[in-house]
């Protein structure tokens, strides 16, 4: 089994792009300042790098997965040409009070459930225990403490400082 490996999981809006609310289109799309280079200096740091979005625009029938996954294809693009990589997008489609009926349920998946930092916790090789969240709501930081990983709060800004000097308060025994 390949060794266990640190996981840096990133929420999306308002994290990895601007925050327009039910971002689903590329032209609707922009990149947070240094959220490019935080992913590719993660890359080269061995780390995995996960992206885990709740996606209710869909339960709610503003855009399809079919949308969401163009949207995640564009972004794997533009990262390839900027030498960076995602390993895994997981999202939650699901809301209790969605209009479409088979997203229409609860799910420990959506945040503040820990299901999607679990499930890629299942599926690679994650050391728990040096990994951490960085999000920009407190039902990110819930679900990253509830799957037993560290946890920051973005408010804005460069997210490749951001990340650093999360990176270093982690490393100092900050769990956010």
């Amino acid at each position: 089994m390949a060794e266990r490996r640190p996981a840096l999981f990133l929420d999306r809006d308002g994290v990895l792009n601007v925050d327009r609310g039910y971002v689903s289109r590329i032209e609707d799309f922009e990149w947070i300042e240094g959220a490019k280079t935080c992913i590719a200096n993660f890359n080269r740091r061995g780390w995995y790098v996960f992206v885990v979005t709740n996606q209710s625009g869909i339960a709610r029938g503003y855009y399809t997965e079919a949308d969401m996954q163009a949207l995640h294809d564009h972004m794997t693009e533009e990262l390839k040409e900027a030498g960076a990589y995602i390993d895994r997008f997981y999202h939650a489609p699901w809301h209790e009070n969605g209009e479409v009926a088979r997203y229409r349920k609860a799910s420990i998946d959506r945040k503040p459930g820990p299901g999607m930092l679990l499930q890629a916790m299942a599926e690679f090789n994650v050391n728990r225990e040096q990994s951490f969240l960085i999000g920009d709501k407190e039902t990110d930081l819930d679900a990253a403490r509830a799957a037993g990983v560290g946890a920051f709060l973005f408010r804005g800004g460069n997210l490749g400082v951001f990340a650093e000097w999360a990176l270093a308060s982690f490393e100092d025994g900050v769990r956010g």
